[in-house]
């Protein structure tokens, strides 16, 4: 007994101002998505503007438009496995992976769903964005706030993601996934107010927001886009490339920490609120 008294215990730190801020925002979506009013789906939902078959693929643009998440997971993936162990602290590595991972998903739950637009489809596409939700969310939350928020904010969306999709499913009520994918929107814009914690992955929220926000006014200028362009484009087409274009800040902010590795260059943390970074020039010691 006397032994056990003596062993020393772990205590967790307790909630910072920014984690406390973070949890009331998420109880504030959460009580919308729950509480709010009934949501349904649009009647058209499914009538996107171009319905061209190409090389015997139907809704050709829509579906082929879904190859730059490919590219954009492959590419963030490949370029996490040349990093340095000990170039990315082990939470930001993980949601990073998450979130590029999650992009191949995407693509593919994207393109079967945009095969053939049917409820069916459509379910599967969200599953597959849940994933890289998760990881941006996560990586915004622990660059901004603390890793273990990174960890709750991840864990938050990969459960309450698929209850949404699956509330939709049952219900039709659209409401909980537009709070998942909306609401998180807004969650990584409030946290790009924040100034990036020393050491953290230096991604440009603001250029997520920017790049994904333009996707949406693209989406729902659907039809017309594709009358603008003669015919050529549609807007969901745009809308599925300037998305993916938004895992380029990611992309990026790992490219320059790889760079600053190999130098042997130290990452600086600038006084930048929407993920702003440099790279810092080393001291030398003086002998």
């Amino acid at each position: 007994m006397t032994f056990l008294t003596t062993l020393p215990t772990r205590r967790q730190k307790p909630a910072t101002r920014a984690e406390a801020g973070l949890l009331l925002g998420v109880v504030a979506l959460l009580a919308l998505a729950v509480f709010g009013p009934v949501l349904p789906a649009g009647e058209h939902q499914h009538g996107f503007a171009d319905q061209r078959a190409l090389w015997g693929i139907p809704c050709a643009l829509d579906v082929l438009s879904n190859l730059p998440f490919a590219i954009a997971g492959v590419w963030g993936l490949w370029a996490l496995r040349r990093l340095a162990p000990g170039a990315l602290d082990h939470t930001s590595r993980v949601l990073a992976a998450l979130f590029f991972a999650g992009l191949l998903c995407t693509a593919v739950g994207s393109s079967v769903y945009h095969w053939q637009p049917l409820d069916a489809g459509l379910l599967w596409d969200r599953l597959g964005m849940v994933l890289p939700f998760a990881g941006l969310l996560g990586l915004a939350a622990a660059s901004r706030v603390s890793e273990r928020a990174g960890w709750a904010m991840a864990g938050a969306v990969l459960l309450s993601g698929p209850l949404a999709v699956l509330w939709w499913a049952h219900t039709g009520n659209v409401l909980p996934w537009a709070v998942v994918q909306l609401g998180g929107m807004l969650v990584v814009l409030a946290l790009a107010c924040l100034p990036r914690r020393d050491g953290a992955l230096a991604v440009h929220l603001g250029a997520v927001i920017g790049l994904y926000a333009v996707a949406k006014l693209f989406e729902a200028a659907d039809h017309a886009v594709f009358d603008a362009t003669y015919r050529w484009v549609s807007g969901h087409s745009v809308k599925h490339v300037l998305a993916a274009g938004a895992a380029w800040p990611v992309l990026m902010a790992l490219a320059a920490l790889r760079n600053s590795a190999e130098r042997g260059v130290p990452q600086v943390t600038l006084s930048g609120q929407n993920g702003a970074h440099a790279v810092g020039v080393a001291r030398r010691s003086r002998a």
